[in-house]
């Protein structure tokens, strides 16, 4: 079973959803016990970083995310997940769980398309990726799918675990991490096809771990 960590930032139901689609067994959850007795925990979010810290502070499952990772948990973050993950944002200027070395940063004003014309901020809408080293991840997804962004800050990890960039107005990295820990920037689980396949490569590697 999968876990979708539930810290009331958004987008759990969808996941869930997305997951249900597949026959994957999965539950919304801030029980620490049913967290570590997964398979996988997914970490989602939409909102604001200092917003999603504070309720994670408070609610201790700050601890409980970091103890995952230390044990070797795998782990997906998505959207707001995929950004608190790191040291820093700058969106109310929030230290974050630094789970990874890195910083989540504002998309600049004046920006412009490779076209030029002017992008719109936040990010929203489709978008394509370049895949910058293997992952399994992304195993059986095309190099000209696109996944659904919905963002106004992106992320900054560490240049060796950056997996994919996509192209706004600047390249940015859209998926980060390493086998068993992963981050996403965009929503695959309102991605289509593309994003469904890559939440079952998460769970096929889930299940590859308990054997």
């Amino acid at each position: 079973m999968l876990a979708i960590l539930d810290y009331e930032a958004g987008n759990q139901t969808s996941v869930l959803r997305g997951l249900n689609s597949l026959g994957i067994p999965a539950r919304i959850t801030a029980d620490p016990a049913v967290l570590a007795a997964a398979s996988g925990v997914i970490f989602p979010g939409v909102g604001a970083a200092r917003q999603a810290m504070d309720l994670l502070t408070r609610t201790g499952l700050d601890a409980t995310l970091k103890q995952l990772a230390a044990a070797g948990k795998p782990l997906l973050g998505v959207c707001l997940g995929c950004q608190i993950l790191l040291e820093h944002s700058e969106e109310g200027d929030t230290t974050t769980l630094g789970l990874v070395k890195g910083r989540c940063l504002r998309f600049a004003g004046g920006l412009r398309d490779e076209a030029g014309d002017s992008i719109n901020i936040p990010h929203m809408g489709w978008n394509g990726y370049t895949l910058r080293k293997p992952s399994l991840l992304f195993d059986g997804i095309p190099e000209n799918a696109e996944f659904y962004f919905v963002h106004s800050y992106y992320t900054e990890p560490e240049p060796d675990l950056i997996i994919a960039t996509t192209y706004h107005g600047r390249e940015f990295c859209s998926v980060y991490g390493r086998d068993g820990f992963w981050a996403v920037q965009f929503h695959p689980e309102k991605s289509g096809k593309p994003g469904l396949q890559l939440l079952k490569n998460f769970y096929t590697y889930c299940q590859s771990q308990l054997k």
